[in-house]
């Protein structure tokens, strides 16, 4: 077997799916186009072996790469080239985004609109129907496709959020049809050889995390008289414990005067060590040090317990901003107490 910096693409592919092993491969590869799926079969089958270095390099691989896709998606190049720099220095961040952007340019759909201003964006599309409108906020950077969600009238808002919620898979058909909409206004079409899974209920929180409370409250509102089951999903995946990172010690206090402590015990045994700190911080030393002594004397505890005392604590932040007691971040804001 060459070294791992002279092997193909395919090769690298190949080596990927014989360390995911057969179950999952066999989902991903099936996926594929057909004269690729007999390239990476072919190479699979002629693969006396692999070494432990080659696996660990060719799955560190493939998960910077992806890791390097999903901020480029969250905030553009920029943003994933500081946090890359960050996590695996400058010289590796750069060359994965190199190796990432060249793949993605040419099929990434609404790459100008990605690059437009919002307010100009937005006159170009307020007018368009709300599915159109919903698919183009999609492929924007969250800040940006939040910014139009507020310009949008109210109406427009709770239908596009539903859009985007329910939406799946897209077809290249579907996509080439919507860039046409845009090809006179933004001079630009962009062709995708396959389908594309994009909104869900991921993409309308990264949407909703960065609208004013007013707008995310119309749009939620909106989304529960419609289907409050969605809704509900929605709600819960708009704040997860682990968020409680980003809120000032204020507020974290002002949160645990409400949670019960047994419920925290239990929260905190499947949280991180930041989260942990950031609770433990805000409490007086005895406090602390009792609450540590109860995590270590519960012991092994299922994970549907952690998460179920997680998603009570969530519900308390949610309740206390609701009455207007504290207020969570949105759009680049700091959390207050109010």
């Amino acid at each position: 077997m060459a070294k791992v910096e002279k092997l193909t693409g395919v090769q690298k592919a190949a080596i990927l799916f014989i360390t995911l092993g057969p179950e999952a491969s066999s989902g991903i590869i099936k996926r594929l186009p057909e004269k690729d799926i007999q390239k990476v079969t072919y190479e699979i089958a002629n693969m006396s072996s692999v070494s432990s270095q080659q696996r660990k390099f060719i799955l560190d691989e493939f998960l910077e790469m992806n890791k390097a896709k999903d901020y480029i998606l969250e905030g553009g190049i920029e943003y994933a080239r500081n946090l890359l720099s960050k996590a695996l220095g400058t010289q590796r961040a750069s060359e994965i985004l190199e190796r990432v952007t060249e793949a993605t340019q040419q099929y990434r759909p609404f790459s100008i609109a990605r690059k437009a201003d919002a307010t100009q964006l937005m006159n170009v599309i307020r007018n368009e129907h709300p599915q159109t409108i919903a698919l183009i906020l999609c492929y924007l950077q969250p800040d940006k496709a939040g910014q139009i969600m507020s310009e949008l009238p109210p109406e427009l808002q709770a239908e596009v959020a539903y859009r985007i919620a329910t939406m799946n898979t897209i077809y290249p058909v579907v996509i080439k049809e919507i860039e046409g909409v845009l090809n006179d206004k933004l001079s630009n079409i962009i062709h995708n050889s396959e389908s594309t899974i994009v909104g869900g209920v991921p993409s309308l929180v990264n949407i909703l995390n960065q609208v004013d409370r007013s707008t995310e409250k119309n749009i939620t509102e909106a989304l529960d008289h419609e289907d409050s089951e969605l809704a509900e999903k929605v709600k819960e995946s708009m704040f997860v414990f682990e968020d409680i990172i980003t809120l000032g010690d204020p507020v974290i206090q002002r949160i645990l005067r409400e949670v019960d402590n047994k419920e925290l015990c239990l929260a905190l045994k499947g949280c991180s060590e930041e989260v942990a700190n950031a609770i433990f911080k805000n409490q007086s030393k005895r406090a602390a040090a009792t609450l540590k002594e109860d995590m270590e004397f519960l012991g092994p505890v299922r994970l549907v317990e952690v998460e179920k005392a997680q998603q009570k604590v969530v519900a308390i932040i949610r309740r206390l901003e609701d009455a207007g007691e504290i207020q969570i971040a949105r759009g680049g804001e700091d959390a207050i107490i109010l």
